[in-house]
């Protein structure tokens, strides 16, 4: 049996870390912050299974603040790998999925994880990604009789589950939290008999062949029919040296990490909601925010674009993309930026960059089987049937003029119900 995850303050980091016998993996995390939520069922999973190789730790960077500067800790959640006193490997910061994280564990501690013994399991039909239109497919599928697999990379729930409030699903009494929404479809389709595994990592898939395959780091699945729903990823900021500064003055969650920002200057990158909403709320901290949109409107509603109007605040650069982040001794402050009309090179100072310049698809896996159109999503009309014989796409992934959480739940519903019809004629 592993250990528990024990969580400690800085007064006991040299005992429960740099004196610790085994390897440690040490997590910074902060209370109301998404990406800590998405890091937290990963963590206790990983704790789970390597619990007995490798201690796990946890502290909560609000309360030792002082103590993560000095660790250079500038972002929730972070990653940080000790070995025999030492840190070792990549640190890992923001959003992090199974995938990264078990990455650097193979290249810091791979001669200490255990084997893993594999298994096989056949079913009607397999379902990738458990978002909302991931959900809302296994549902209909298992009411209708279908043995459905519900497989994610991540925890249930997809972006959904990371939005603080949804203001506009139906019967949701006009508003809802989306874990709460997500947690009700979740119990919904476990009540039909969904079986839902989550944090399993894909490694391959085949979508060709007749019985549909799909490979993860411990079973081999089997299906008739597959519905694929993995949904879409926030964009990374594509300007040199953005990843350098990733954690360390370049974010994507103002919820986690506005608060290091009081009295500071900051920018704000893109002009849909997400970005206005954003800006709004580090107005509570920072003494500045600057909006920068690369086009000459925003793409928001008039809600959130009468409020960032109405903070004095926040200014707005538009026509604006950034090209290069700068910084010294691993710190950000400054950031190049480009008018699209002018052509004109301007350099700004900030110590904090907020990025919400929207997602793309999580389509990697599927790119060499199934047609995608010329930003990778998988190329289905209003019936969800792509090119191949019974494969499916739902939501965000799929070619579509909305992306909204009640259209996701229509495709699923209409992938299941293509699927249980693809089913019933080949039996």
């Amino acid at each position: 049996m592993s250990e528990n995850i024990k969580t400690i303050d800085a007064t006991e980091f040299q005992s429960e870390v740099i004196e610790s016998l085994k390897p440690v993996v040490l997590e910074f995390y902060s209370e109301g912050c998404p990406p800590c939520e998405v890091l937290s069922p990963i963590y206790t999973r990983l704790n789970e299974r390597y619990g007995n190789q490798i201690k796990f730790v946890k502290i909560l960077r609000t309360a030792n603040k002082d103590f993560g500067l000095s660790l250079n800790v500038l972002s929730s959640p972070t990653l940080l790998f000790f070995n025999k006193g030492k840190e070792v490997g990549t640190r890992l910061t923001g959003f992090l999925s199974l995938v990264e994280v078990r990455k650097v564990f193979e290249d810091v501690f791979k001669q200490m994880l255990p084997t893993i013994e594999r298994k096989k399991v056949y079913c009607d039909l397999i379902i990738l990604g458990a978002g909302v239109a991931g959900l809302s497919a296994a549902i209909y599928a298992s009411r209708a009789g279908l043995k459905t697999i519900l497989i994610d990379e991540n925890v249930i729930g997809g972006q959904t589950a990371t939005l603080y409030n949804v203001e506009n699903y139906p019967g949701s009494k006009g508003c809802i939290k989306g874990k709460i929404l997500i947690e009700n479809m979740k119990n919904q389709a476990i009540s039909f008999g969904t079986l839902i595994k989550d944090l399993k990592e894909i490694l391959k898939v085949d979508l060709i062949s007749e019985i549909k395959y799909v490979r993860t780091e411990d079973t081999d699945f089997y299906a008739k029919s597959i519905i694929i729903a993995s949904g879409a990823k926030p964009k990374q900021l594509p300007a040199k040296n953005a990843h350098t500064f990733m954690g360390k003055g370049i974010h994507y969650c103002a919820t986690c990490d506005a608060p290091m920002y009081k009295d500071k200057k900051i920018v704000v990158i893109g002009g849909g909601n997400s970005a206005l909403e954003e800006a709004v709320l580090l107005c509570k901290y920072a003494s500045e925010v600057t909006i920068i949109h690369q086009f000459d409107k925003f793409q928001a509603g008039n809600k959130a674009i009468k409020e960032v109007l109405n903070k004095d605040k926040i200014s707005v650069i538009l026509n604006s993309e950034v090209r290069e982040v700068k910084g010294k001794d691993k710190r950000l402050q400054f950031i190049v930026i480009e008018n699209l009309i002018t052509k004109k090179i301007m350099e700004i100072s900030t110590e904090g960059v907020f990025v919400y310049i929207g997602s793309e698809p999580k389509s990697e896996l599927y790119k060499n089987q199934i047609n995608l159109d010329q930003l990778g999503y998988i190329i289905a009309n209003e019936d969800t049937k792509t090119n191949l014989e019974g494969v499916f796409a739902a939501g965000d992934i799929r070619t579509k003029q909305v992306r909204q959480i009640i259209t996701a739940a229509s495709d699923g519903a209409i992938s299941a119900v293509m699927a249980e019809r693809f089913i019933k004629n080949i039996k």
